[in-house]
């Protein structure tokens, strides 16, 4: 009878085995997407970051990607000290090439706004009926509000510079096409749609790079800001997990924080574990940590058996 019951536990014991094998494996998150680093709150998959985060980039083929309703952005750059993410838009113009674009927006749930030092510029709009022309304090009939104006006449130099890129300047528009476009964060909803302004095509920059005069040398795309929550506080449990190594991410039903070991094992704290012989926390080497959870079990399973 006694051997009957050590023959059914060391079956559990190799079918949790196997099992924990299998889940392991499969939660492991990366500390980098192709050449960017990835910390919190991204992640390179579902766990992984800041849940939040995770519906709006994503790693795909070693490719950090930025989702919204209006298309997908690669991200070029992410500067954690400053809190700022860059991406580039496929369909936007730079000094080097003109092209038609819909435009840029964020959806009005996204945990990002604009970077102060973006700069979008409206390029091609129609003089004639674009609303962005509207002179301070004219009324719109439709609405039934007074309308404001949508550029910055300080930026004409801006528009000048761009205009003399050798792209642009080959379609001998007309300077007073151009706008430096400047409501707050686009309007409530996030929004430059191209097609109601009546433009062709939009440009952004975050960066003169030390050379206004020069739109060559500009550093084109879009820069946002992030923020970790309400406070702007690091948590202090993903810099725990960190310093050991570990990735932060987050499971179960309320997603709740885990620190993702290398291996692939989920805890609840950090990636030092306590040997079941002394006690003392010990940092396990790389891609052994996934195997502690198994090992724990066989240790505990023989002191069962014998």
């Amino acid at each position: 009878m006694k051997v009957k019951q050590y023959s059914c536990v060391l079956l559990l014991y190799f079918l949790t085995l196997t099992t924990l094998s299998s889940l392991v494996a499969s939660q492991t998150c990366k500390n980098s997407c192709g050449q960017i680093p990835i910390k919190y709150p991204f992640g390179t998959g579902l766990g992984c970051g800041d849940p939040r985060f995770q519906q709006y980039v994503t790693c795909n083929q070693e490719k950090l990607t930025l989702t919204t309703h209006t298309g997908c952005y690669p991200v070029t750059n992410i500067e954690y000290s400053s809190q700022v993410i860059h991406i580039s838009d496929p369909s936007m113009s730079t000094c080097a090439c003109t092209q038609t674009s819909k435009g840029f927006g964020l959806d009005w749930d996204a945990p990002f706004s604009f970077h102060d030092d973006t700069v979008f510029t409206l390029l091609d709009c129609s003089t004639t009926s674009s609303p962005i022309y509207r002179t301070n304090g004219a009324y719109d009939v439709d609405s039934n509000t007074t309308v404001i104006p949508q550029c910055d006449r300080t930026g004409a130099p801006i528009c000048s510079f761009l205009y003399s890129c050798r792209a642009i300047s080959m379609l001998n528009l007309p300077i007073s096409t151009c706008c430096v476009y400047t409501p707050v964060d686009l309007g409530p909803s996030f929004e430059m749609d191209l097609q109601k302004l009546q433009c062709t095509s939009y440009s952004g920059f975050y960066s003169f790079n030390g050379q206004e005069s020069n739109p060559e040398n500009w550093k084109y795309g879009i820069a946002l800001k992030y923020k970790f929550n309400v406070y702007n506080d690091y948590p202090s449990s993903c810099a725990n997990c960190e310093r050991s190594n570990g990735v932060c991410g987050y499971g179960g039903a309320y997603n709740t924080f885990v620190c993702n070991c290398p291996g692939g094992l989920n805890t609840t704290s950090d990636c030092f574990f306590r040997s079941p012989y002394n006690h003392s926390p010990r940092l396990l080497p790389r891609h052994t940590a996934g195997n502690f959870l198994i090992f724990s079990l066989a240790y505990f399973m023989v002191r069962v058996l014998f």
